[in-house]
């Protein structure tokens, strides 16, 4: 182990908190888990600390029951390896995101998890996708915010308390997006080599327009360190959604504000695997893209884009 901290380890420092939301695999909302985290970087060691407090209802509730998690990493640029106990498996930065897979005893889970810090150095978009072998046993995704003086300073306890509980509140919403309005994404992408070396950036845009209060027409255009164009119809029944060509096709599964993606440009080899989480009211969201080429991973894309709105294209009707 280094006595050098990590980039990723330098982006992460201080105490983050967030109350994440807990979902059953059918993607019902069953509760929260209220979390302050964090990781410090101590000579050559680096330990990661974790405290919950679980509001959960039904049988996920004595299952994930686990109190004051405390573990050594291994920390490093290409991997943060997890020792134990509590945690056991890795994590690979790209930059300003983690995709970590591991095992927590306690839980008797295998986790696929992905951290997103945003631009600002203060936000964390987390999810983690919990597994019995090949079976999903439950999902948990929220926002983090950072402090660095909560036990000393009443300002930033009531700042961060006041995030807290209004993370409980938006913990359900579901991954909906606008119903009668045109609009346009755009944002800079960050894309990484499945190398994890920076390649530069991309501008995304996403134009959108509902066809009907269920189905939309996007068009989808990245350029710069990686290129994709695609056209394609998307559609929500509930929790599910599907991606209808001709360009792309695919699906997904929402839990509250995060929908996960699997989608195949047509007539290629491209496979993008994909996380979308809505952050805010304003339709901003946290895109991670896992882009696979030939069957393996080749480029990893994630960014911040932004909603703006455009002409209400669904209205009244009287004939």
């Amino acid at each position: 182990m280094s006595e050098e901290p990590s980039k990723w380890q330098q982006s992460i420092n201080g105490e983050w908190h967030g109350y994440p939301s807990v979902f059953q695999p059918d993607g019902t909302h069953v509760g929260w888990n209220k979390v302050s985290r964090s990781s410090t970087h101590e000579g050559d060691r680096t330990t990661y600390r974790m405290d919950t407090k679980l509001d959960v209802r039904g049988q996920l509730r004595s299952r994930f029951e686990a109190r004051d998690f405390e573990f050594g990493v291994l920390d490093g640029d290409q991997d943060r390896v997890y020792m134990g106990p509590d945690f056991m498996g890795s994590g690979q930065p790209f930059g300003g995101l983690v995709d970590a897979r591991y095992y927590s005893p306690a839980w008797a889970a295998d986790l696929r998890t992905m951290v997103h810090v945003l631009a600002d150095g203060k936000t964390q978009v987390y999810s983690s996708l919990l597994y019995d072998g090949p079976t999903l046993c439950s999902v948990f995704n929220g926002v983090y915010r950072v402090s660095h003086d909560y036990p000393d300073s009443e300002e930033t306890r009531e700042r961060i308390d006041a995030f807290v509980e209004s993370e409980k509140d938006a913990g359900n919403t579901p991954h909906v997006l606008p119903f009668k309005h045109a609009g346009r994404w755009t944002g800079t992408m960050q894309v990484f080599g499945a190398n994890q070396e920076a390649l530069g950036d991309a501008e995304l845009q996403m134009d959108y327009r509902p066809l009907d209060l269920l189905r939309a027409e996007v068009s989808l255009s990245l350029t710069g360190a990686e290129e994709l164009e695609a056209r394609f119809e998307r559609a929500r029944n509930g929790n599910q959604h599907t991606f209808h060509g001709p360009d792309l096709f695919g699906n997904g599964f929402s839990y509250g504000r995060a929908l996960y993606t699997s989608q195949h440009l047509t007539g290629t080899s491209v496979r993008i695997e994909g996380r979308e989480f809505i952050i805010d009211d304003n339709w901003t969201m946290s895109v991670v893209w896992k882009i696979h080429r030939h069957g393996v991973l080749d480029k990893v894309v994630f960014g911040t884009i932004d909603w703006t709105p455009a002409e209400k294209v669904l209205t009244a009707q009287y004939s």
